[in-house]
């Protein structure tokens, strides 16, 4: 797949601990954007936030905190992406949906 040029990056923050039928709702995510077949998807763990509900989340040994704030990157063409949108307003009960235009300077994959 080429990409290059102008793209969307979607970001999706939602919690470390959220689930979609017993599994990380991240996986799930991360999962349907492969089928959909979007260009890539990167999960990053965050180390400490918080978000609409204000309690504080974080790595830090004293806490009781572990949920911890998790983001699912996916870049690619704005119509592939927001064709995908629909999958997220079944997946995502609580969290951040955030869209923001980028330009795509490099991209390539391993040789196979």
């Amino acid at each position: 797949m080429k990409l290059e040029g102008p793209a969307i990056r979607l970001t999706i923050f939602v919690g470390e601990d959220d689930q979609w039928h017993h599994k990380p709702l991240y996986h799930e995510i991360v999962h349907r954007a492969h089928r959909a077949g979007l260009a890539g998807a990167s999960v990053l763990r965050g180390v400490e936030g918080y978000g609409a509900s204000s309690r504080i989340h974080t790595t830090r040994l004293l806490s009781l905190s572990a949920d911890l704030p998790i983001a699912i990157i996916i870049v690619d063409q704005e119509d592939r992406i927001r064709a995908f949108l629909p999958e997220l307003d079944e997946l995502v009960a609580e969290g951040l949906v955030i869209l923001d235009p980028v330009e795509v300077i490099r991209y390539v994959g391993r040789a196979r």
